[in-house]
């Protein structure tokens, strides 16, 4: 897969001035940043596929995060080639296969739940994308307070304007990579592209979010074939059935000295595990 390096990621901050008011009558004028949204089309074998709302970080793990958890691509390997424009308003895709089946295919709007205005515009090779169960894996609740603890430092934009969402990517108790972005759905992307991009095994991972978990948040961990969800957030009651059925193993309300297992295998006991001859695993 050929990316292109001309676009440089632009700070996404800009500052304006505003009025302060306080309870005790203060009223004053401060300055003070904010982020800017950024927009980029993406064409797909020179189809307009989808319009992203977004912050100008890691464009290219945004739009391969995106092309594998919508379903257009499975892996890496059916991507020829990522063009982001220099000013980061187009990502221009070329996938390996080109049959004329995949490219004649009306245009359709679907409405996620993603806050930003994200739209995908066509069904482009939605049928290829079938959702698979995912692969349960050994977790311990130690490894996500460490996530917790490490998303309570803060990040970088949301410590400066309190507007981000964040994800993490995690492997066996190491963090691998930290992301923002204004809508929850981009930063899942983004920590799921970074690991195509990196050759990182998605089926080993642990993904952490800020935001809440409907079906489409939990449809992307599960087409990924991310066993573990966490959220610091709550998840909504379709996309809990949807991770007992798919073998996702889904932990929210993850914060630093609790946190909620909605689906999938309990935390690894060692002491319980010891004798345990067979070693099954259990689903909820």
């Amino acid at each position: 897969m050929y990316t292109n390096g001309q676009y440089k990621d632009p700070t996404p901050l800009r500052s304006v001035s505003y009025q302060y008011i306080g309870r005790d009558k203060e009223h004053h004028t401060e300055t003070g940043p904010i982020l800017s949204e950024h927009l980029m089309d993406v064409y797909i074998n020179g189809q307009l596929t989808m319009k992203l709302v977004c912050i100008p970080q890691f464009l290219t793990e945004l739009v391969l995060g995106r092309l594998l958890t919508e379903g257009i691509i499975q892996s890496t390997g059916e991507v020829g080639q990522i063009q982001i424009s220099r000013c980061g308003s187009q990502a221009k895709v070329r996938l390996a296969r080109t049959e004329k089946k995949d490219i004649q295919k009306k245009y359709i709007e679907t409405t996620p739940s993603s806050c930003t205005g994200n739209h995908i515009l066509n069904d482009h090779f939605q049928e290829h994308g079938s959702i698979q169960p995912v692969t349960p894996i050994p977790w311990d609740a130690d490894q996500i307070f460490a996530l917790a603890d490490r998303f309570a430092e803060g990040m970088p934009l949301h410590r400066e304007t309190w507007a981000t969402h964040s994800c993490f990517l995690a492997k066996r108790g190491e963090l691998l990579f930290g992301c923002e972005d204004i809508g929850r759905h981009n930063a899942m992307d983004k920590a799921i592209g970074y690991a195509l991009c990196h050759d990182i095994d998605l089926k080993g991972c642990i993904i952490y979010s800020s935001g809440r978990i409907p079906t489409d948040m939990a449809i992307k961990a599960i087409r990924a074939g991310v066993p573990i969800l966490a959220s610091k957030a709550s998840p909504s009651m379709e996309a809990v059935a949807l991770a007992k059925e798919y073998g996702l193993t889904l932990i929210c309300a993850a914060r630093r000295d609790r946190m909620r297992l909605f689906a999938g295998i309990p935390p690894y006991d060692h002491n319980k595990h010891k004798g345990d001859e067979n070693g099954r695993i259990h689903t909820l």
